[in-house]
């Protein structure tokens, strides 16, 4: 049974990690897709961005 507890662990731990490195993709993508939404709305306003400390 410990065999069994040790597998399904280790299986729990790999998806977790998958499951992470996902994740991190995602917000990337996500903060990639904001950033370059913010600088078109920006042009399309005609605001000076580099004025504008965004965080």
């Amino acid at each position: 049974m410990t065999e069994n507890t040790q597998h399904h662990a280790t299986r729990r731990n790999h998806l977790l990690e998958v499951a992470l490195e996902e994740m991190i993709k995602f917000e990337r993508r996500e903060n990639e897709f904001r950033k370059k939404d913010r600088e078109e709305r920006a042009a399309e306003l005609r605001l000076p961005l580099d004025a504008i400390k965004v965080h």
